[in-house]
């Protein structure tokens, strides 16, 4: 990779960059996306973030070709912000809970999404994604308020949706948690439609989805409640040599 140009650009911002260009090579080559479809954005500050360019492939993407983005649509940088800017500057305004965003046009959730469907508790790990279900928003033009608008409503209380016709959208702390999440989802809806294709799959009701809601919580931390596990305080006592 070419270096960045800019010889001040603070540490965090050089090294973001780097990531960007690496999440957006993985989602492509894990087959979340294709082309230079879907985008990605990483919040600097309280107004600014860094957005990938548009239409540029991301294998030629260098980390100088990534944008900053002010709220009022002020770009800085050699190309283009992505044809998306506006949900990703009103998400990173409404939700300071995102650190990044991330935008694919991934296979199955796109086809559930041409469907006008969003994906219900069939599978205990929708809750993934902050719900009980993982919505679909409604369609509006590409690039327009209209979508951002519809966008966010989907997103409440949410940390991924699907757009009608289109695609999918999640936030993250990071890119590549942002990343995760989009396989997590994507896997959710190549699973849902395999479901549908043999049957009406159940649904969990809300008060289990209430009940995993509340387990994600403090899921991979020691705080995770088990009854039956704790944690050992003593060493284990010296094995006698053989």
């Amino acid at each position: 990779m070419k270096p960045l140009s800019d010889p001040w650009a603070a540490p965090f911002e050089t090294d973001m960059r780097l990531r960007m260009v690496a999440a957006c090579r993985a989602m492509n080559a894990g087959g979340l996306n294709h082309g230079t479809s879907g985008n990605l954005s990483v919040r600097l500050d309280q107004d600014h973030c860094l957005i990938t360019p548009s239409g540029v492939a991301y294998d030629a993407m260098e980390p100088a070709d990534i944008a900053i983005l002010a709220q009022d649509g002020r770009w800085r940088g050699p190309l283009r912000p992505s044809s998306e800017w506006r949900f990703h500057a009103d998400i990173l305004r409404a939700r300071p809970d995102a650190g990044a965003i991330l935008h694919t046009h991934s296979r199955h959730a796109t086809a559930l999404a041409c469907l006008g469907e969003g994906i219900p508790a069939f599978h205990y790990m929708v809750a993934v994604a902050g719900g009980s279900s993982i919505r679909c928003a409604p369609y509006a033009r590409f690039g327009t308020k209209a979508l951002s608008d519809l966008a966010l409503e989907a997103l409440d209380g949410r940390r991924a949706c699907l757009l009608a016709h289109h695609g999918m959208i999640m936030l993250a702390a990071t890119p590549e948690k942002a990343l995760v999440l989009a396989r997590e989802v994507e896997e959710l809806a190549a699973t849902y439609l395999l479901a549908r294709s043999a049957g009406s799959p159940n649904t969990l009701d809300d008060a289990e989805m209430a009940g995993v809601l509340g387990l994600f919580a403090s899921y991979g931390t020691p705080d995770f409640p088990d009854d039956e596990l704790s944690r050992m305080d003593e060493r284990l006592p010296e094995t006698a040599a053989s």
